[in-house]
């Protein structure tokens, strides 16, 4: 992962349109909404093994042109719904990116077998204690 938000910006294409919500009389004169279109395939931020990894896990979200895209709306500046959807595409990226590390099998140690099979001793024995004992 080694990318900025300065290096993502030149590779980037952004759209604009009007944008619903806040805003009185200036939503319906200015663009503020900002649409963002990354290629993956085309970036020279990634290595090939990224870019399968970006594309095998982003699938879902790639339009039919195969470019990564990303809205943001919920400001009333044009720049700050630029500096959003940036935000958002590194955070997609990242979490894309990511690999959790592989879990070690571990076994469980004898005093804690001990200790669970100790306890389970003492629970029998406390409701073995309140069976009533009709034989009498």
């Amino acid at each position: 992962m080694n990318f900025s938000k300065a290096e993502l910006q030149k590779e980037v294409i952004y759209k604009t349109s009007r944008s619903g919500g806040k805003g009185g009389q200036n939503v319906n004169k200015v663009s503020t909404k900002v649409e963002l279109l990354f290629d993956i395939e085309r970036s020279l931020l990634f290595s090939d093994e990224e870019k399968q990894r970006l594309l095998e896990k982003l699938q879902s979200r790639l339009n039919r042109d195969g470019h990564l895209q990303v809205m943001s709306e919920e400001e009333r500046s044009q720049f700050m719904n630029k500096e959003k959807a940036i935000e958002k595409l590194v955070l997609i990226l990242t979490k894309a990116l990511h690999q959790p590390k592989k879990r070690k099998a571990t076994k469980p140690s004898k005093a804690m077998i001990a200790a669970r099979l100790e306890n389970k001793k003492l629970q029998s024995t406390k409701k073995a204690s309140r069976k009533k004992n009709f034989d009498d």
